[in-house]
């Protein structure tokens, strides 16, 4: 079985950063970061349903107003997570445009916006397209272990990191991998089809053994249903193992305590996403910019211990040289 997230950078490496995060089957998206999201179709934007933003730098923040725009008339709502003060710049961006005619829109859309600070604690309010998005304060939170968004088969965690201004890295955690052997499922007289949704469902929410789910498949022209316990499932054709962990890790300087709190965070990752700004022989240059050398990606991607690694954020000041950055960071990955 294929992982449930299918994700992709925004733009190529020497573009803003940004990760697309395409939910398999559940016709929505997660989207990291919102910088530059041009290359993003509107259809790919009306997937979204939440957003996490590292910080509010032009290059990760000024996306959100194309975001809005694509959306206002066409979908219901996204959530966005930011670092402190989130909330009250999400604010002023909606209120440097004028919403007289907004009302003419059938399908009201809200904007959710959440900041969480270095102890867990949240702060939101929300922006509606009816009320011209005006702040609606909504009840202070917390984000236990990190924890933004937890769903049953995934969730979101931050991690608040230095960039001389608080950053939040992410890590969007696959709960459990739901494997169906067919043949397995054969030799307990069941065929595959759109029911095997509803069981993977159902163990993925950790329901008990007993209960009964019904298998439904057409077998030529004739429906044929039958009932199978979750139980007998899980014991002879379907196994469990852990999920995907993709991590993204940008703009970040290298010190001790945010190469502890990283490893924390993307440990074990299946695909990290990180920031390899600039070459080693320029990191007096990169901790003046607060940001990391590809060697110093590589070693944090080490320490990790990522299955993959795909390194972004490059400075231009490398273009035509990106094969130097790759090779610095995989050097220090052997």
């Amino acid at each position: 079985m294929r992982p449930r997230f299918d994700a992709r950078l925004v733009n190529g490496p020497f573009g803003d950063p940004g990760l697309y995060v395409d939910l398999r089957h559940a016709k929505r998206a997660l989207l990291f970061d919102l910088g530059d999201n041009a290359p993003l179709a509107p259809r790919h934007l009306l997937r979204v349903t939440h957003a996490f933003v590292s910080h509010t730098h032009m290059d990760h923040f000024v996306g959100l107003d194309r975001l809005v725009r694509i959306c206002v008339g066409r979908h219901t709502g996204v959530h966005c997570f930011g670092p402190p003060r989130f909330v009250a710049q999400v604010e002023h961006k909606l209120a440097a445009y004028t919403w007289n005619l907004v009302h003419n829109y059938e399908q009201e859309f809200t904007l959710t916006a959440t900041e969480v600070d270095a102890d867990g604690a949240t702060r939101s309010a929300r922006f509606r397209s009816v009320n011209a998005f005006t702040r609606e304060p909504l009840a202070d939170g917390d984000a236990p272990a990190g924890v933004l968004l937890d769903e049953p088969g995934f969730r979101v965690r931050c991690a608040a990191l230095d960039h001389r201004t608080p950053c939040l890295g992410f890590a969007l955690e696959e709960a459990t991998h739901v494997n169906v052997w067919k043949d397995r499922l054969a030799d307990l007289g069941l065929r595959t089809g759109p029911w095997l949704a509803t069981a993977k469902q159902a163990i993925l929410e950790g329901r008990p053994d007993d209960e009964i789910v019904t298998a439904r498949w057409r077998d030529g022209g004739d429906w044929t249903e039958r009932p199978v316990a979750l139980g007998d499932l899980k014991r002879e054709a379907i196994r469990c193992v852990p999920g995907a962990k993709i991590a993204y890790i940008t703009d970040v300087v290298h010190h001790a305590d945010n190469e502890r709190r990283i490893v924390a965070l993307a440990g074990g990752a299946t695909q990290l996403y990180i920031e390899a700004v600039f070459l080693d022989a320029d990191g007096a240059h990169a901790q003046r910019k607060q940001h990391l050398t590809a060697r110093q990606a590589g070693r944090i991607a080490r320490l990790c211990g990522a299955r993959d690694v795909t390194p972004f954020h490059f400075s231009p000041r490398y273009t035509g040289r990106e094969a130097e950055l790759l090779a610095e960071l995989q050097d220090e990955l052997q």
